[in-house]
């Protein structure tokens, strides 16, 4: 299967708006923290980093297919001694806009890097909120299941009574069990936890996250011919994977090093024009070429 990458070289405040409306099926991105990455991106503090992305996520929600999911990799710092509320006024102000946040997981960061401050501990994970422009979205579970682990060995052997029925929530939280239902199953549903690593390697990029992380929305949220977007493309992650997976991207970047970076990764390739336009020979398709 072809699939065609789009990389954009600019502010994605201004280039969103030459994307056509409901025109992306998932949209995977980690925009620049506040008050980090002051070196490449220049710094956005906490305080207006709400005003900031605003006027981006507007643009984000009109792109986005009503069937589509925005995954947002954000997480708040400290500042004077606490946690930062930035992102959580940044989830009510996105709600005003329109957005449905649906759900939230979590990056827990296996080989996080030691170390000892005075009033806290290191952090080990990072924030995946999940926003949807409808409660009815389209979503592929069986992509991602994984193995039923050893609890199975055991729990399935021998069933309880309560095990063999629909057991409701000793709590009253409205939820309930069939144990029953996973006998000679050999895979279960995930957790919202996910369990990766940061990207160890050289990718010559200050914030790169590790190639499982974008991998598994996309197996989550796309199927092969969908387009992915990323924003804040930096040293193309998404791009890429998006590309092995056979999707079709979109990866805006502002900074021309990280562009020409992604960029010299990409093989073009020639598309072929299916209107004849060639003068001499009507019926002869011009080759026209598209970063791939």
């Amino acid at each position: 299967m072809e699939v065609k990458v789009d990389l954009i070289l600019g502010d994605s405040k201004s280039k969103l708006k030459k994307l056509p409306d409901n025109s992306v099926d998932l949209i995977v991105t980690s925009p620049p923290y506040a008050d980090q990455r002051k070196s490449t991106y220049g710094g956005i503090s906490a305080d207006k980093y709400v005003k900031w992305f605003l006027p981006i996520s507007r643009e984000l929600l009109r792109v986005l297919k009503p069937s589509g999911t925005f995954i947002l990799n954000i997480k708040e710092k400290v500042v004077d001694g606490e946690r930062s509320t930035y992102v959580m006024e940044l989830i009510l102000e996105m709600r005003k806009q329109g957005w449905l946040w649906t759900e939230e997981f979590i990056w827990h960061k296996k080989n996080s890097y030691p170390g000892k401050w005075p009033n806290r501990f290191r952090d080990s994970w990072e924030r995946l909120l999940q926003f949807n422009k409808e409660k009815k979205f389209l979503m592929y579970q069986e992509e991602v299941m994984v193995p039923m682990g050893s609890w199975a060995k055991s729990r399935l052997k021998k069933l309880s009574e309560t095990d063999k029925v629909r057991d409701p929530s000793k709590v009253g939280s409205g939820f309930a069990k069939n144990i029953s239902n996973w006998v000679d199953r050999d895979k279960a549903y995930p957790t919202n936890v996910l369990h990766l690593a940061t990207e160890c390697n050289n990718k010559n990029h200050s914030a790169a996250f590790p190639e499982e992380l974008p991998e598994w929305f996309i197996n989550l949220f796309t199927k092969e011919g969908d387009t992915v977007l990323d924003p804040f493309m930096g040293s193309g992650t998404t791009i890429l994977v998006a590309k092995r997976k056979n999707r079709n991207s979109i990866g805006i970047e502002v900074l021309p090093e990280y562009y020409n970076l992604v960029k010299e990764q990409i093989t073009p390739i020639p598309l072929i024009q299916l209107e004849p336009t060639n003068q001499n020979d009507p019926t002869e398709p011009i080759k026209r070429y598209s970063i791939r």
